[in-house]
């Protein structure tokens, strides 16, 4: 098992005791707990519905502290992370996404019919795609979302005359209920276009004979403009962040709406490696590297006896270490590294020890990718 020697001994000892062998990540306990009491607090105060992006961690333990926290339910991209959520027994799910999968629509809507507590909401931007569920559809409808996009985006409907073309479309087709607008804000790159976009979101929704509709929006960047811009919207607001759960070090921490507003998010994730070489001054080669973690946004952040280094390179199993002049860093030092982008995190690993403040290993959690 990839970071544990000794599953047996591992909650209970000290992270740096022997049961863990290393490159490690572990998760720091009170920074998971701040952070998800910090976004259920939020949504609450601003009418929100908290439906978080389970694509972050595929965790049951950290879904179920999320629920457990007020979470109405969870998001997911796929239909196969849907149905792994069923096994983790989550009633409530959110495919924020088009769904082009027969078999995996056929399983939801066996799910569906087995169960008359599942609720089940996915997005839909094409007539193509509301035909694909009404052939799929079991005894009880697909409720969809029309996503409503903009340029240079995703998914979505680039016009509203699009959108009202689907939800016509769903509208009229078996086995489909039309249940609102969804869209994601997330790549926008200012205030004032994510306002804009959000009031085209809720222009499409009075465009809508839907009766308690929901509007769906969603990232780990601007939730604060949602908040401040639909808190007087109509309809139901389901907020989709994932990234928050457990923040980072790099690319959230510099987009936070906690860079706004009052409040904060902790960086709750931390990998461990040894220094393997110092082959030349100042320059140190690290013992993890893309297997273990995230790349896509950011490199890893050097924390502790390298602050101040700056990762150049990081490769398959090694990163590459640019240290301050005088550094002390030696061959077999262990050091540690904060992360950028925990959607890329979790995966990487099968389970993940969660720490104290004085790194004694408190809980494991399991990720399902």
């Amino acid at each position: 098992m990839k970071g544990i020697v000794d599953p047996g001994k591992a909650v209970g000892s000290s992270l740096f005791g022997g049961a863990f062998s290393f490159p490690v990540m572990v998760a720091h306990r009170g920074a998971l707990e701040h952070n998800i009491a910090t976004l259920a607090a939020f949504a609450d105060q601003h009418g929100l519905i908290l439906v978080p992006h389970a694509k972050t961690t595929m965790s049951p333990e950290l879904i179920r502290a999320q629920l457990d926290a007020g979470a109405w339910g969870l998001t997911v991209a796929t239909p196969s992370q849907a149905l792994t959520l069923r096994e983790f027994g989550v009633s409530r799910i959110l495919i924020a996404n088009q769904v082009f999968d027969p078999a995996g629509l056929d399983a939801i809507a066996a799910q569906l019919a087995g169960d008359p507590s599942m609720e089940f909401l996915c997005f839909v931007d094409s007539v193509a795609g509301v035909e694909m569920l009404s052939r799929h559809a079991g005894t009880r409808p697909f409720r969809v979302l029309a996503e409503l996009g903009h340029e240079g985006g995703r998914g979505g409907s680039r016009t509203l005359g699009q959108l009202l073309e689907v939800a016509s479309a769903a509208q009229a087709a078996e086995g489909v209920e039309l249940a609102g607008v969804a869209g994601y804000e997330g790549a926008l790159t200012s205030a004032g276009e994510v306002r804009a976009y959000l009031h085209r979101l809720l222009e499409a929704l009075e465009h809508l004979r839907v009766r308690d509709p929901i509007l769906s929006v969603g990232g780990s960047q601007w939730f604060d403009v949602i908040g401040r811009e639909l808190v007087t919207c109509q309809a139901k607001v389901m907020l989709r962040s994932g990234a928050y759960i457990s923040h980072d070090d790099g690319y959230y921490r510099e987009r936070t709406p906690y860079t706004r507003i009052e409040g904060e998010l902790l960086a709750a994730l931390e990998i461990w490696a040894h220094v393997l070489s110092v082959p030349e001054p100042g320059l140190a080669i690290v013992g993890f590297g893309k297997r273990d973690a995230p790349f896509d946004e950011g490199l890893p952040v050097p924390r502790g006896a390298v602050a101040g280094a700056t990762v150049l390179k990081v490769q398959d199993q090694h990163t590459i270490l640019r240290l301050p002049p005088d550094s002390p860093v030696k061959p077999g030092d262990l050091v540690s590294f904060g992360i950028s982008h925990p959607c890329t995190a979790f995966d990487k690993w099968r389970v993940m020890p969660v720490v104290d403040d004085d790194y004694v290993v408190v809980d494991l959690i399991t990720t399902y990718f």
